[in-house]
Formats: C-alpha cells, sequence, structure tokens
C-alpha cells in the first residue's frame, strides 16, 4: 500500500513538472509571437513612411514645360523621407509607361536611370549634373542611349511619367552604364521598400 502511495505521489509530482514546462513553453511562444509581429508592423510602418515629392509638381499633377524637351529639359527637384532602417542603397528609375500613344501603348520608355544613391541623401536639385549627383551615385543607361534625365517628349497624348525610388539591402556592384532591365536584374531580392511620384504631360501643338 505504501509503495502504491509512494508512486501516486511521484506520478502526481511528475504531472505537476510536465504542466509546468508546458505553461513555461506556451508563454515563452507567445512571446516571440508578439516580438515578432511588432518588428513586422515596425518594419512595415517604414515602409509606408517613405515618400517621393516634387516641389515642381504635384502627385498626379502635370510637369511644367521647362522639364521637358518643349523646355530646357532638366531634371526636376526631387526630394524624399521615410528610407526604411536597413537601406544600403538607392535606384531611382523614371519611366513612360504609355509610349508611343496612351491610346494604344506598345513599350515602357526609360528617361532617367540611376543606381547606388547613397541613403543619407534626401534628393536631388533641379537640373542635377553629374557632377551633383550624390557621392557614390552611378548612372544608367535610358532609351536615347545615353546617361542622364532625358525629359518628356511624347508624340501623341497624354502620357504618365512615373518616377520610382527603391530602397535596396544592398550597395549594388559597378554594373558599368546598365540598360534598366541589367539593373532590374541586379535589384532582384535586394528592394526592401519604394517610393513613386507620378506626373503628366501633354504637348500643345
Amino acid at each position: 500500500m505504501k509503495d502504491i502511495k509512494k508512486g501516486l505521489s511521484r506520478l502526481d509530482i511528475n504531472i505537476k513538472l510536465i504542466l509546468y514546462f508546458f505553461i513555461i513553453l506556451m508563454f515563452s511562444t507567445c512571446l516571440i509571437g508578439k516580438t515578432s509581429i511588432a518588428a513586422s508592423q515596425k518594419k512595415e510602418v517604414g515602409k509606408m513612411n517613405f515618400e517621393l515629392i516634387s516641389p515642381a509638381f504635384p502627385p498626379n499633377g502635370e510637369i511644367p514645360v521647362i522639364y521637358t524637351c518643349d523646355g530646357k529639359d532638366i531634371s526636376p527637384p526631387l526630394e524624399w523621407k521615410g528610407v526604411p532602417p536597413g537601406t544600403k542603397s538607392l535606384v531611382l528609375i523614371v519611366e513612360d509607361p504609355d509610349a508611343p500613344d496612351p491610346a494604344a501603348p506598345r513599350m515602357v520608355w526609360t528617361h532617367w536611370v540611376l543606381y547606388d544613391i547613397p541613403p543619407t541623401a534626401h534628393g536631388l536639385p533641379e537640373g542635377v549634373t553629374p557632377d551633383e549627383l550624390p557621392k557614390g551615385t552611378k548612372q544608367g543607361l535610358n532609351d536615347w542611349k545615353r546617361t542622364g534625365y532625358g525629359g518628356p517628349c511624347p508624340p501623341i497624348g497624354r502620357h504618365r511619367y512615373f518616377f520610382r525610388l527603391f530602397a535596396l539591402d544592398t550597395v549594388l556592384p559597378d554594373l558599368g552604364t546598365p540598360t534598366k532591365a541589367k539593373l532590374e536584374q541586379a535589384m532582384k531580392g535586394h528592394v526592401i521598400a519604394r517610393a513613386v511620384l507620378m506626373g503628366t504631360y501633354e504637348r500643345i501643338r
């Protein structure tokens, strides 16, 4: 009888120990889950705060003539904020998805390509020259097969021009003067956030 009581007592202790460790395991799992969710939410907020604007025109507004082939064809001023933590470099691509005719678009025309922009930069001045680019910034080829900015020059209709800024978790190697396609290939798997500014333009004939 005494052996039975001892056995039951040991069984009771073992059950209590199992319950104790189970509670600790559940608490740890819950705490890790909450920490992971909080980190994920913080990361998403950082992405949402990443913003690209131009003092020269509002989002979805008309791009002033000075920045087109009908004017001085210089680049508009750009400003950005909210670069996410962990960003090692930025990429800027400006493109027109409405070429040649917005009623029947057949291609995306690339107007400007910049990469390895340092994350400490906050924008680009109006009519930026190669010497005025943030230190370390490299240039790619636009669809005129040259580096630098080429302004809107739509042959027909009102086109949309997308200024796309990408935050990367790496500094890209020296790609020379890559096309947009080659740059996008190198960017794969490294984009942690993006910001977009869209403007429009139609030539007055």
